[in-house]
C-alpha cells in the first residue's frame, strides 16, 4: 500500500483541547504545513464564526468536518423542537465555514429512559427534519456511529451498518447529502467493518477520524491513543476505505485528558505528522 498522502492529514481540534483555542489551532496547522482542520462548536462560539471563517481562509485551510451536530433524542416535544434547532444553528455554521460535512453524534436515551428502538426512531426523526434544510445549504450530514459503550449517554447509532441503513432510508438514491463518519476508535472492533465499508462506497463516506485503542483503557471517552501505540490495524482500514472509494482526509482526533492534552500542542502536531507517515 502506497504511503498516506501528507496533504491529507486534518488536525480536529479535540486533539490539542485545553491548550489551544480555535484561533491558535488555524495557526497552529498553517505553521506546521496542515490543510485540514476540523473545530468543535464550542472552540467556534468561543472565537465568533464569522472571525473564524476569515482566520481559516486566509490560511488556506479546508474545513473537513464540524464537530458537532446530532444529540437529537429527549424526553419531552420542546426539547426535541430545541434539539432540531439547534442543529439547523450547526448547518448554518458549517456552511459559514465552508465544512465539507457535519458530524453527527446523533445522541442516546433521554434522561430516564430505557427505550432504545424509541431513541433511534428519534434520531430518525431528526435527521429526516434537518436533512432538507442541510441538502439545501450544501452541508452534507454524516452520521458517526460509537462505540456500543457509549449507547445509553451518547449515541445510540453504533455500527456502521446500523447508520448506513439511516442513510438508505432517507436519502435512497444516495444524493451526497446524507452519509458517514467512520471512526476508527469506534468501529475497528466490528466484524462487519469492511463488507460495510464497502457498502458504503464513495457516495456514502463522508469523514475518516483516526486515532488508537490503548490496552488497557483506564476511560472509555478520554483515554484515546496517539496512531501506533494501541491496537487498531489503521492501514489495513485505510486499504478498505481506499478501495471503496475513498479519497478524502484523515482527521486525528484524540481525546486524552490524561496525556496528550497535557503536552505542548506543538509537540502534538509534530508527533501526530510522524505518526501518520509510520502508521496510517
Amino acid at each position: 500500500m502506497a504511503s498516506p498522502d501528507p496533504s491529507l492529514l486534518s488536525l480536529n481540534t479535540a486533539t490539542t483541547r485545553g491548550k489551544w483555542g480555535l484561533a491558535q489551532a488555524i495557526e497552529g496547522c498553517a505553521r506546521h504545513g496542515l490543510r485540514g482542520i476540523a473545530p468543535w462548536r464550542d472552540l467556534l462560539h468561543e472565537m465568533g464564526v464569522d472571525r473564524a471563517a476569515r482566520a481559516i481562509r486566509a490560511h488556506g485551510l479546508i474545513v473537513t468536518g464540524l464537530c458537532r451536530g446530532g444529540m437529537f433524542p429527549a424526553t419531552t416535544a420542546r426539547q426535541r423542537r430545541a434539539n432540531i434547532a439547534d442543529n439547523l444553528r450547526a448547518v448554518d455554521e458549517a456552511h459559514a465555514l465552508g465544512a465539507q460535512c457535519l458530524i453527527l453524534v446523533v445522541g442516546g436515551l433521554p434522561k430516564g429512559s430505557k427505550d432504545l428502538a424509541g431513541a433511534r426512531q428519534q434520531v430518525k426523526d431528526g435527521i429526516a427534519a434537518i436533512l432538507p434544510y442541510a441538502r439545501k445549504a450544501g452541508v452534507p450530514l454524516a452520521i458517526e456511529p460509537l462505540h456500543p459503550m457509549q449507547a445509553a449517554d451518547r449515541a445510540c447509532v453504533n455500527t456502521l451498518e446500523q447508520a448506513l441503513d439511516l442513510c438508505d432510508a432517507l436519502d435512497a438514491r444516495a444524493s451526497g447529502a446524507l452519509g458517514v463518519a467512520v471512526d476508527v476508535y469506534h468501529v475497528w472492533w466490528d466484524p462487519k467493518l469492511e463488507a460495510q465499508i464497502r457498502r458504503a462506497g464513495r457516495k456514502r463516506i463522508f469523514a475518516h477520524h483516526i486515532c488508537d485503542w490503548l490496552v488497557p483503557t483506564t476511560d472509555l471517552l478520554l483515554d484515546r491513543g496517539m496512531m501506533g501505540d494501541g491496537v487498531i490495524d489503521l492501514m489495513k482500514i485505510r486499504g478498505w476505505l481506499e478501495r471503496a472509494g475513498y479519497r478524502g482526509f484523515q482527521e486525528v482526533e484524540i481525546f486524552s485528558a490524561a496525556n496528550w492534552w497535557k503536552r505542548d500542542p506543538d509537540e502534538v502536531v509534530r508527533i501526530c505528522k510522524r505518526r501518520y507517515r509510520r502508521c496510517c
